[in-house]
């Protein structure tokens, strides 16, 4: 399940790389990689699963660490547990997968709301991630050493291994850089029309029904509420290239479609 591809590989004509990458990790690293506040992202939440797809997909695939590393002092684990203990370690990991998921689905029974059902599965969940980004060295630097642990170190691999096999496009200043809009299935569309839709389709990454979904009044209507309720994030991935290499936002030569939006940065509730 670790996995990482690029949805849309761009760059402006000051020479700018903007990437935006989906990426498969464990729920146990996000908060790692959150702290990377260059980094433009909406990912699935626990909030908007319903619990049984949760358990099943647990169920057909739980997260398992790499390696069991063995107690000492400090963040990172120098070597690993034996054989033996690795076995028992692996073992006690499953049951503890078993025993939350049987909560889980407990909780959902008696009527309990998805976002705290959901929150007892997060140790043993995958988690998709849309991050998009034209900075990415500090986080290679942290992520991809032997200091970090082994999980966000290979997702943080899979990424950088994903940006070198792709090859940006090379856009004019004013164009748009659109993730998950097809060239083809999407070729009638307008300008306008392509951001709203960009902006729908990262935003649905949240209930895992981003990929593929091609409903262009939904994904306007849906655009239209996430502008009138304040939720902005899903508004940073599409962007305008420029000429300058100057930082608008998180971003360095290009303009998020966000920061055209004004009164972007507080939501007033639409006063």
């Amino acid at each position: 399940m670790y996995e990482s591809r690029v949805l849309a590989d761009s760059v402006s004509p000051a020479g700018v790389r903007l990437t935006t990458l989906e990426i498969e990790m464990p729920r146990i690293v996000l908060a790692e990689f959150n702290t990377h506040r260059v980094f433009s992202r909406n990912s699935a939440s626990s909030r908007a699963i319903p619990v049984e797809k949760r358990i099943q997909a647990i169920r057909e695939n739980p997260f398992v660490p790499l390696a069991f590393g063995a107690n000492q002092k400090g963040m990172a684990a120098a070597q690993n547990l034996d054989e033996e203990a690795t076995r028992e370690a692996k073992l006690i990991w499953l049951e503890a997968t078993e025993a939350m998921l049987t909560y889980a689905a407990a909780l959902a029974r008696v009527g309990t709301h998805k976002q705290l059902a959901n929150r007892l599965t997060e140790f043993c969940s995958w988690h998709t991630v849309i991050c998009t980004a034209t900075e990415w060295d500090n986080f290679d630097a942290l992520r991809d050493s032997p200091e970090a642990q082994p999980e966000i170190r290979l997702v943080c691999q899979g990424m950088k291994a994903a940006r070198a096999a792709s090859t940006p496009v090379q856009l004019r200043a004013g164009e748009w850089h659109t993730p998950l809009i097809d060239p083809t299935l999407d070729a009638d569309l307008d300008v306008p029309t392509r951001v709203k839709c960009s902006v729908a389709r990262c935003a649905r990454v949240s209930y895992l029904t981003h990929d593929g979904r091609r409903s262009v009044e939904d994904d306007i209507a849906l655009h239209d509420r996430l502008a009138s309720n304040g939720h902005m994030s899903p508004f940073e991935h599409a962007a305008f290239a420029t000429e300058s290499r100057d930082f608008c936002g998180n971003f360095r030569g290009w303009v998020q479609y966000r920061k055209t939006i004004p009164g972007e940065a507080v939501f007033r509730g639409g006063k």
